[in-house]
């Protein structure tokens, strides 16, 4: 299922992108590691921020973190612990952006803790890096 508009998802879209059922979604919401969603009941609209929050809490949570670490982690009160990624069996959200024929960058939001705008400048950073240099030696 696509979501209707890509800044807002309903619990099911945003389910589907987490890997997460809804039960375990509204018990986060619950016990306040995610923000309460625009609306109520059936009407309930979710944000980026939101995917962004479970995302996060699903790495921790495979990662073997309990919930009240996770939530000293999200309030800042502790500093993540170092987390071995790519494991088997593990799902991730990555961008990934092609600047040019070989020339790739792969970026895990939930891992930098980059917002959507700071990825997007970041993305328009590289690219306009990348033709500069290209200006500058076109035979590159």
């Amino acid at each position: 299922m696509a979501p209707t508009n890509t800044n807002e998802f309903s619990i099911d879209e945003l389910c589907t992108l987490t890997d997460l059922p809804k039960r375990t979604v509204r018990y986060y919401i619950q016990i306040g590691l995610v923000d309460r969603p625009e609306g109520e009941t059936r009407g309930a609209r979710y944000h980026q921020r939101h995917l962004e929050q479970l995302l996060a809490i699903r790495h921790w949570t495979q990662a073997g973190l309990s919930l009240e670490r996770i939530r000293a982690m999200l309030s800042g009160t502790t500093t993540p612990p170092t987390v071995q990624h790519n494991r088997i069996g593990t799902v991730e959200v990555w961008s990934h952006f092609v600047v040019a024929d070989g020339v790739e960058v792969k970026l895990n939001p939930a891992v930098t803790k980059m917002s959507p705008e700071q990825t997007k400048r970041f993305f328009a950073t590289v690219m306009a890096a990348y033709q500069q240099i290209h200006e500058e030696d076109p035979s590159a």
